[in-house]
């Protein structure tokens, strides 16, 4: 029961890792190229008319949602950031700690 007890207690870790990294990361980026698509309410732009005689309006990207994409690209180059320093350091005999609010380097 003990040997139980044990795989469950890493399987959740490896879980919660697959979600986030799996899952989480893709979301936020997706949710990134969503937000740039916001227009302001009542923003007005340029009519296009397509080769198949379809009419879009090319409307500009308000302010929220460029500040809403900048902050999930940057959420989502933060986490591969941290992926990759994770595995460079440990390389280098390095281990990555997350004791502090920020990451940080330190002797394996």
């Amino acid at each position: 029961m003990h040997n139980i007890a044990l795989a469950l207690e890493g399987a959740w870790k490896v879980l919660l890792a697959g979600l986030l990294l799996g899952a989480g990361l893709p979301a936020i980026f997706a949710l990134g190229i969503r937000s740039l698509g916001m227009s302001a309410p009542g923003a007005r732009g340029a009519t296009v008319t397509g080769t198949d005689g379809t009419t879009t309006t090319d409307a500009p990207t308000s302010t929220l949602g460029r500040a809403l994409a900048a902050l999930c690209f940057g959420l989502v180059l933060l986490g591969v950031a941290l992926g990759i320093t994770f595995i460079v350091a440990s390389g280098f005999g390095k281990q990555l700690v997350f004791e502090n609010v920020y990451p940080t380097l330190i002797d394996k």
